[in-house]
C-alpha cells in the first residue's frame, strides 16, 4: 500500500490525526470479514489495549482469540508509520483453529464472525474473572443465548451476571411485552443483545425497520399465549421494545433470505437508508436516544455465497474506505451510495450490511 498510503497521508495533510494509524489488513484468501470496523470503535479499542498492557507480562498466559486480537490492535497502534498494511496472521490462524466455520475457502459471513468474536471475548473475560475469584460457584460458564450471555440460575437464586467491558460497549436490553387480551395483564421478559438483526423491505429506512421490529403482533389461533392469571391459553398482543440502549449500537440488516421455492438463500439488494445521525424512538422510556454512525461493513457481490467485504469508517471527522490492503479517503456524501438498489437488478452490488452507531450521550457508559 506504499503509494496508496502516501496518497492518504497527502490527502489528509496537516489534518492527519495525531497518534492515529490507518492500516489495511492483508487478506488471507477468505478473511476479508476481518477488516472490520472494530478497530475504529474507539472505546472498545482503548479497553482492549488496556487489557493488553495489563496482561502482557503474564509469560504463561495462554494464547486465545482475545490475546490475538489485543496483539493485532497493539501492532497497528504502535506502528512508526502512519499508514501501511498489516498481516493479521496470528489472529486468523487462531480464529480458524477455534471455529471450523472459518476454516474453509468459502465466502464467510461478517455478521457470524462479529457475533462469534464478541461472544468468545465475553467467555474468555468471564472465565478469567471467575478464575481470579477462584470461587467454585462462579466457575460454571453462564448459560448462553444466541446473542449474548443470559443470567444463570444458581440454587434457584438469580445470580448477577458479570458485566465485562465488551458488555459495557455493546450490550443492550430488550423487553418482550405480552398483554393478555382477556385480563389485560402484561407479562414482560428481558433479554440482552450485542447486536440487533432487522428484517428489511425495499425502499425503506433504518427507522422504519426499527418500527417494524417493535410493532405489535397478535397471538391467536395456534399461537395463543398461556396467561398465568387466567390459567389458560388466551389471545394476546406481543411487542419488543428496547429497554436499555447500548453505548455502541450494532445493526445487522438481514440481506440474506432463504427462498423456499429456490431452496437456497438469496441476497436482498433493497435500498435501506441509514442516516448519519439516528434517533432511537422504540425505547421503553420514550426519551429518544441519539446515535452517530461511525462505521459500515459493506457486502460487495450479487449472492450470499460469494463476494467480498469492505468497511467505511469515520475517524476524526473524516470518512475512510478500507478494502483489504487499501485505505483511501472518501466524501461523507458517498456513504449514501451504499444504501442499496431501488431496482431489483442493478449493476451496484455494494450494500450496507452491518452498521455501527455510537451513542451521543458519551457519559452514558454504565
Amino acid at each position: 500500500m506504499g503509494a496508496a498510503g502516501s496518497k492518504l497521508e497527502k490527502a489528509l495533510g496537516d489534518q492527519f490525526p495525531e497518534g492515529e494509524r490507518y492500516f489495511g489488513l492483508e487478506n488471507f484468501g477468505n478473511t476479508c470479514y476481518c477488516n472490520s470496523a472494530l478497530y475504529f470503535c474507539v472505546p472498545f479499542r482503548e479497553q482492549l489495549l488496556e487489557y493488553y498492557t495489563n496482561n502482557k507480562n503474564l509469560a504463561d498466559a495462554e494464547e486465545n482469540l482475545l490475546t490475538c486480537l489485543a496483539d493485532l490492535f497493539m501492532q497497528i497502534s504502535s506502528q512508526k508509520k502512519k499508514t501501511g498494511v498489516i498481516a493479521p496472521k496470528r489472529f486468523v490462524q487462531r480464529l480458524k483453529k477455534q471455529n471450523e466455520l472459518f476454516r474453509s475457502y468459502m465466502h464467510q459471513d461478517a455478521h457470524e464472525f462479529l457475533n462469534f468474536l464478541l461472544n468468545e471475548l465475553v467467555d474468555i473475560l468471564e472465565k478469567e474473572a471467575s478464575a481470579s475469584k477462584s470461587d467454585p460457584e462462579t466457575s460454571s460458564p453462564p448459560e448462553k443465548t444466541a446473542n449474548g450471555p443470559k443470567t444463570a440460575q444458581a440454587n434457584g437464586v438469580q445470580k448477577e451476571p458479570l458485566v465485562t467491558w465488551v458488555h459495557k460497549n455493546f450490550q443492550g436490553i430488550l423487553t418482550n411485552e405480552t398483554r393478555c387480551l382477556r385480563c389485560e395483564t402484561v407479562t414482560a421478559r428481558d433479554e440482552t443483545f450485542l447486536d440487533l438483526s432487522l428484517d428489511i423491505e425495499q425502499n425503506s429506512s433504518i427507522t422504519s425497520c426499527l418500527k417494524n421490529f417493535s410493532s405489535t403482533e397478535t397471538l391467536n389461533a395456534e399461537d395463543k399465549f398461556f396467561c398465568d392469571k387466567c390459567c389458560s391459553l388466551q389471545e394476546a398482543q406481543k411487542r419488543m421494545k428496547i429497554k436499555k440502549p447500548p453505548h455502541i449500537l450494532v445493526i445487522h440488516l438481514k440481506r440474506f433470505k432463504y427462498i423456499e421455492q429456490l431452496g437456497r438463500y438469496k441476497k436482498l439488494s433493497y435500498r435501506v437508508v441509514f442516516p448519519l445521525e439516528l434517533k432511537l424512538s422504540n425505547t421503553v422510556e420514550d426519551a429518544d436516544s441519539e446515535y452517530s454512525l461511525f462505521a459500515v461493513v459493506v457486502h460487495v457481490g450479487s449472492g450470499p455465497n460469494h463476494g467480498h467485504y469492505v468497511s467505511l469508517v469515520k475517524s476524526h471527522n473524516h470518512w475512510l474506505f478500507f478494502d483489504d490492503e487499501n485505505v483511501e479517503m472518501i466524501d461523507e456524501s458517498s456513504v449514501q451510495t451504499f444504501f442499496g438498489s431501488a431496482q431489483e437488478y442493478s449493476s451496484n452490488t455494494d450494500h450496507g450490511y452491518i452498521l455501527f452507531y455510537e451513542s451521543l450521550a458519551t457519559n452514558d457508559k454504565s
